[in-house]
């Protein structure tokens, strides 16, 4: 990047050349960036899901201006990795370019190749034919054992509730699964009996492990409503925050705070913050 070399401060530029050169002069050593030159694909892992988690609430939240930078902020994770692989000599943001593009073409025949007017089910039916393909070929390539559980290829690192819903969708389409609501409804009664009897003096292992559980069931209960659990819970988190926030303004309105109130108290601002919501259609 000559304005570096230069001493000069680089231009904002709409070309990914211009941040991949940025990316380069921060990992340069001596006169790069002392913080970037010392991160590796482990530590700068956990803020590439944090800047994914904030793509995700800037769609959420209908904020286009957010959106545009928090897309940046994750497009600068995969520049920051594909860097470091560069340095390492194994690829290049090139080659990260080349695997999206290629792939997408190869999943996509009835796009780009013979197969035509296919039906969004028939589509489904043939990504997930052609991705098996691409995995069994991967695994012969690498030399390790081919998959062989129907659960098979659901990243460990993914947040636990997604993973829930994920794997209890791959026992579902073996046939593993509640035929109706009845049955998920039952289970989660069960699960939460044997919570119940756990907090009577379990072992902190067991009660977690009753938790766990309950929770699991939950997932498949909104799995089987069609309902994605990660979303619901997202949007029920943001709910009891405005709700409770409505409560603390209640307070400090009066000079108080929810430490100098008790529970019937902020149970009816609660009840007052909802209903306000709902008159307002939140």
């Amino acid at each position: 990047m000559a304005a570096a070399e230069e001493g000069r401060s680089p231009s904002p530029t709409r070309e990914v050349g211009g941040l991949l050169a940025i990316m380069a002069a921060l990992r340069t050593p001596v006169t790069g960036c002392s913080w970037d030159l010392e991160q590796s694909f482990a530590s700068i892992a956990p803020y590439t899901v944090e800047e994914a988690y904030e793509v995700a609430d800037a769609v959420a939240r209908g904020d286009t201006d957010d959106l545009r930078e928090e897309l940046g902020d994750l497009l600068l994770q995969v520049v920051f990795h594909a860097r470091m692989a560069e340095e390492a000599g194994l690829f290049d943001f090139g080659g990260v370019v080349e695997a999206i593009t290629g792939k997408l073409i190869r999943r996509h025949p009835h796009v780009f190749g013979a197969a035509r007017d296919l039906s969004p089910a028939a589509v489904k039916a043939l990504w997930d034919e052609i991705k098996a393909a691409e995995k069994r070929e991967r695994a012969e390539r690498r030399g390790i054992p081919p998959e062989t559980s129907v659960l098979d290829g659901v990243p460990a690192g993914m947040p636990a509730l997604t993973r829930a819903d994920k794997l209890s969708r791959k026992a579902a389409k073996a046939g593993f699964a509640w035929p109706d609501l009845d049955g998920v409804a039952a289970k989660i009664e069960e699960e939460l009996a044997e919570v119940r009897e756990a907090a009577e003096g379990s072992s902190p292992e067991h009660l977690a492990d009753e938790v766990g559980d309950l929770l699991f069931t939950v997932a498949n209960l909104a799995r089987h409503l069609g309902v994605e659990p990660e979303a619901a819970l997202a949007r029920a988190n943001g709910k009891f925050e405005r709700r409770f926030r409505a409560v603390e303004r209640a307070l400090a309105a009066e000079g108080r705070s929810p430490a100098t109130s008790d529970l019937a108290e902020m149970d009816r601002l609660w009840d007052e913050a909802k209903a306000a919501e709902l008159r307002g259609g939140g």
